[in-house]
């Protein structure tokens, strides 16, 4: 019975909706869960993953989701937080996203000393410590494969491996971390969203309520209008990115499609012209969702259990870390008020996990205490564009030091 079964296509969509039902399910089921805010999809999602472990262990088959359509989902959502911002709100938050970078950087830095000195106290090469750092944690998957095939060619065996571990164990931890020290926080210091953005809030939600006025939800006429900015945002940041890739400047695509929608927006706004923010918002939720339940079903836990107890003190002493720069630094700093809660909140998300993590914290906190278009607009511009720069330099700069270079040779350069 040994072998490999592809999900693929629609049955990955169908999957991944059953896993948001479960997690639905489990919160409804265990209040515990959505006292602390927990995403639907983490809950959902890390089942999955241990019954297709699970799986793997007893009978031998082995599971893969094709994951084409996740790439989709996180353009399309990264395209309703562009519709969403107005210029005005990102005025805003400029001093806020300036002290949000400042201590992302702190982290990254703190992140790979952490990861450094772990690997001398297990006797390893000091080379593997980045891999327990912010190539993996703060990364991803993404940087973790990318720094790992280097590592590999210069005698860190099995590097590619041990990043894509830790940056696993992150996805997870920054899903269950964010939202219980946001609510915590919250819930401390009797804090409230500012009164304008939850009357704004309210009134939206009364006038999406049939029971309010004579029209469906989400009507026919807002979700074509929602197509079409989403189709443009994600077709023309398409174009946009290739142009600016052939110009030198990349840019991840997510962060193109967002940008997108920032100026239609505003265009709109500017030629006096309507859309329906309900469904643009609606499509935002089920993108995120649907994202972050294929990235955390898709897990192959298997691959990690042989080193599970040096990956465990790694993943425990970040999240310590982590979460102290973010109640005692980033809270404290941006203004101990409720979008510094959030914010806090989705900075676990950027630097355990990824953007997306980081999103579906402040989703989850939002949904329960009310919204922060501050943090929206804030966490997504750092986590997405300047969190992924400043780790490059800093992996770099740790990479030149000669604890690191001692019997290596990687590039610097």
């Amino acid at each position: 019975m040994d072998g490999v079964l592809l999900v693929e296509g629609p049955n990955v969509v169908v999957a991944s909706v059953l896993v948001l039902a479960v997690g639905r399910a489990l919160t409804n089921k265990f209040p515990i869960l959505s006292r602390n805010n927990i995403p639907l999809a983490v809950t959902g999602g890390l089942l999955c993953s241990v019954l297709v472990a699970l799986l793997y262990g007893v009978f031998g088959v082995e599971i893969e989701f094709d994951m084409q359509l996740r790439d989709l989902l996180l353009l399309t959502f990264f395209s309703t937080i562009g519709l969403s911002a107005k210029f005005s709100a990102l005025l805003a938050g400029g001093r806020t996203l300036v002290i949000l970078l400042a201590f992302a950087i702190v982290l990254l830095v703190l992140q790979n000393t952490a990861g450094v000195l772990v690997a001398l106290a297990l006797g390893v090469k000091p080379g593997y410590g980045l891999f327990g750092g912010s190539i993996s944690f703060a990364g991803g998957h993404g940087t973790a494969i990318a720094w790992g095939s280097v590592a590999e060619s210069v005698g860190l065996e099995g590097a590619a491996n041990l990043g894509i571990a830790c940056a696993t164990f992150g996805l997870v931890a920054g899903g269950l971390l964010g939202g219980p020290v946001g609510g915590y926080l919250v819930k401390k210091y009797g804090l409230k969203a500012a009164a304008d953005h939850t009357l704004a809030y309210e009134v939206a939600e009364e006038g999406a309520d049939h029971t309010q006025r004579n029209e469906p939800e989400l009507p026919l006429e807002g979700a074509f209008s929602t197509l079409l900015l989403l189709g443009l945002c994600v077709g023309v940041g398409h174009n946009v990115n290739d142009w600016l890739s052939g110009v030198g400047m990349s840019l991840p695509p997510f962060l193109t499609a967002m940008f997108v929608g920032i100026v239609l927006t505003n265009l709109t706004d500017l030629l006096r012209l309507e859309f329906h923010p309900e469904s643009i918002n609606r499509a935002g939720e089920l993108s995120l969702h649907l994202f972050l339940a294929m990235s955390l079903m898709s897990v192959q836990l298997w691959q990690i259990a042989s080193a599970i107890g040096p990956l465990l003190l790694v993943l425990i002493l970040q999240m310590l870390l982590i979460t102290c720069i973010a109640v005692f630094l980033v809270f404290r700093f941006i203004g101990r008020d409720y979008d510094a809660s959030v914010i806090a909140s989705g900075f676990l998300g950027l630097g355990l996990g990824a953007t997306p993590v980081a999103m579906a914290n402040m989703q989850a906190l939002t949904s329960h205490f009310g919204p922060s278009p501050k943090a929206f607009i804030v966490v997504p511009l750092v986590g997405a564009f300047f969190m992924d720069i400043s780790n490059a330099v800093v992996i770099k700069t740790f990479v030149a030091l000669p604890l690191i270079l001692e019997g290596l040779h990687l590039p610097v350069d």
